[in-house]
């Protein structure tokens, strides 16, 4: 009696250690499928934000493709429509140049023939005033030939850049508007590329319309560097000046900036109150 109730005691223990230990494998098993399951979702979750990661750079990426895309296509638009409004411009002036050529200047090389014809038998006294009307009739023909002469595009492609703008200089002088200076360094090279001759033409002949505008200047000085690679263009005046970043950005400034950079030229204007104003052109040369 005594070693079966010494048997069923220590039974109990052993049972209640099992119920323990099956406790225990179904916690354990509990935890190892909730530790699956928290990596699953991390992968999840860290699959999900490399897509919505990569899906922003691809739009990112898209987005400014066709940013630049617009800016290039606005880019070319503009060079179009400033060739274009170039091209009407040059024909006007063409046409203007050729109606002072050919027109007032008939009309006013026939009138300097009557003044001769007049002068021959003019009195003694009235000799003198008709002397100087013919030579008034001279110079304002000499002054219309020269103005045709840098209107006409045909004419500055015939001449070449630094004829013409001799030619421009001469003018100037003569006019008594003001005092031109010029100085050339270097061997004059001949443009390949006719358009942009006449275009640099055109852009110092607008610098020269705003100093006798606005500039009160007395002075004019053009310096004309050549060499082998680039001609470096400097125009410059002893006028009032002003402040360019305050000043209004007229079409004058505008159109000398944007024909610059038609022509891919630096383009450098500065000015100050009481100091003038200076603008700089570097333009490498190009072919036609």
């Amino acid at each position: 009696m005594e070693n079966t109730l010494n048997i069923k005691y220590i039974s109990l223990p052993i049972i209640g250690i099992s119920a323990n230990v099956l406790q225990t494998g179904e916690q354990v098993i509990s935890t190892q499928a909730e530790r699956n399951l928290i990596v699953y979702t991390i992968i999840v979750l860290v699959v999900i934000c490399a897509l919505v990661i990569l899906f922003f750079v691809v739009y990112q990426k898209r987005k400014n493709a066709l940013l630049l895309k617009n800016i290039e296509q606005q880019k070319q638009f503009d060079e179009e429509l400033l060739k274009t409004q170039q091209e009407i411009q040059e024909e006007t002036l063409k046409n203007v140049g050729r109606e002072l050529h050919d027109n007032v200047g008939q009309l006013l090389a026939f009138a300097t023939m009557q003044m001769n014809s007049v002068s021959r038998n003019a009195t003694e006294d009235l000799r003198p005033k008709v002397d100087n009307a013919s030579d008034a009739l001279k110079e304002s023909l000499a002054e219309v030939r020269a103005m045709s002469k840098s209107l006409n595009s045909d004419v500055i492609k015939n001449m070449g850049f630094k004829a013409t703008v001799e030619n421009e200089i001469n003018r100037l002088n003569k006019s008594g508007l003001i005092e031109v200076v010029l100085n050339i360094q270097g061997e004059a090279q001949n443009l390949d590329n006719k358009k942009d001759e006449i275009i640099l033409f055109r852009i110092l002949q607008e610098f020269i319309s705003n100093t006798l505008k606005y500039a009160e200047a007395e002075i004019l000085e053009v310096y004309l560097e050549f060499s082998l690679s680039e001609l470096k263009i400097k125009i410059l005046d002893d006028g009032i000046g002003f402040e360019i970043e305050k000043a209004e950005q007229g079409s004058g400034m505008t159109n000398m900036k944007k024909r610059a950079e038609l022509l891919g030229a630096e383009f450098n204007l500065e000015s100050q109150p009481d100091n003038g104003t200076t603008l700089k052109i570097t333009y490498p040369y190009r072919n036609a």
